[in-house]
């Protein structure tokens, strides 16, 4: 079971008791929320906040796929995940990304939440634009796009 989703945070906000509502279920032993948050410093700098942009549709694709693959590479066939990633300005502390996985066992869990981000990070065409206590900005490299 899966939900993937790109929040536009000029249209609504990312919740965290969506994911936990998801994932809760009794046939399930284990669970983790994950949340992506912005941190204060980067490379020296004082971040104030972060803007994201993505390729909506690439991005949701790219979930997909990374849940899929899960079959596969980690052997988890009986799980239930949750992932938003946001769109928009997010401040200091706040969440741009929540990942809930429930599993039947906690290793699985752990696996699959660690993979999912992973793999997010290498793959889905989310862009950043940090934002500095100068009030200098720049979009940060990011990594090119793999084929599968």
């Amino acid at each position: 079971m899966l939900h993937a989703k790109i929040i536009d945070l000029s249209k609504e906000k990312i919740k965290p008791e969506n994911a936990e509502e998801f994932i809760a279920s009794s046939k399930f032993g284990a669970s983790i929320v994950f949340y992506g948050t912005v941190r204060e410093n980067s490379e020296n700098k004082k971040v104030t906040g972060i803007t994201y942009d993505s390729h909506d549709e690439l991005v949701i694709k790219s979930f997909k796929e990374i849940y899929n693959e899960a079959d596969k590479k980690l052997n988890i066939k009986d799980k239930s995940v949750f992932i938003e990633h946001v769109k928009g300005y997010v401040g200091l502390g706040e969440i741009s990304i929540i990942i809930a996985v429930a599993c039947p066992h906690r290793s699985e869990a752990y696996d699959l939440s660690r993979y999912i981000i992973e793999e997010i990070k290498k793959r889905s065409p989310i862009w950043k634009k940090e934002h500095y206590e100068n009030n200098e900005s720049e979009w940060l490299k990011g990594n090119p796009i793999q084929a599968n």
